[in-house]
């Protein structure tokens, strides 16, 4: 049974996979196949930042329109499934150029959130145009907010305002800031009283950048559910929502909040 039928439960399925650099055809492939393993019960399978062409600031040559091969892959892969699933591709928009991220349901594209905070070290903010929407989304009854890679690093745009329940962040983190990663996403959980789910990429890509993986699972104390090695694989996991609802009932931090508005 799906457990979306049993409400307070969400099965998430998040995919480190070792991309291949600027090969949208082969990454596309490459995914398919580890999406044979995924569960029957999985109601959101979860894909690393830029899964068909890797962290390429080629946006130019590599971009697709919201039709493109890669979204087209996606609804498949959703019906397929008969799950949600997520990811981040480059795309254009009205001339502009996104590294967005894409919900979709069984049903077709349900919305898409654009990365807000582009790595300037890696020159990314000279090849996107920047995000200018937080974007939360729901599956069942659990909340989602979406973020991608270098958002990690913004807590006041990641802050709760009691509006979300699973923080998700898909990303190409590089294996030398593996530490920073490691500390971040569980203070992101721990200060917003959240599962984290945070998906990257294993292997090294077309400019010799290591990535070790660190596709994790953390509840909302910050103690880790689950997590993977720097190997390409699935992690399977299950939230549940009558437990985190419990906990924030019993440590009522939320209470105490500061309150403000994000301008963006």
């Amino acid at each position: 049974m799906n457990s979306l039928n049993m409400k307070d439960l969400l099965n998430v399925s998040l995919v480190q996979a070792d991309l291949v650099w600027e090969d949208i055809d082969a990454n596309l492939h490459r995914i398919e196949n580890m999406l044979e393993d995924v569960p029957d019960d999985t109601d959101l399978v979860v894909l690393p930042e830029t899964f068909s062409t890797g962290f390429t600031m080629q946006s130019e040559l590599f971009a697709e329109s919201i039709d493109g091969k890669a979204v087209v892959w996606m609804k498949q892969m959703a019906r397929r499934k008969k799950a949600c699933i997520t990811g981040s591709l480059i795309i254009r928009d009205n001339q502009k150029i996104f590294n967005r991220l894409f919900w979709v349901s069984p049903e077709g594209v349900e919305g898409h959130y654009d990365k807000r905070h582009l790595f300037r070290l890696g020159r990314e903010d000279e090849h996107f145009v920047p995000g200018n929407q937080r974007m939360i989304f729901q599956l069942g009854e659990f909340r989602i907010l979406t973020q991608i890679c270098y958002d990690l690093r913004f807590p006041v745009f990641a802050r709760n305002q009691g509006d979300y329940d699973v923080l998700l962040n898909v990303a190409n983190w590089p294996a030398p800031r593996q530490q920073v990663w490691d500390v971040l996403t569980r203070a992101r959980a721990i200060e917003n009283q959240c599962y984290f789910l945070g998906v990257s990429r294993a292997g090294t890509d077309g400019l010799g950048t290591a990535h070790t993986g660190g596709t994790c699972a953390i509840d909302p104390m910050g103690s880790v559910m689950k997590k993977l090695d720097k190997h390409a694989a699935l992690l399977n996991c299950t939230l549940d929502l009558g437990k985190l609802r419990d906990y924030r009932e019993k440590f009522p931090v939320w209470k105490d909040a500061d309150r403000f508005e994000l301008e963006i």
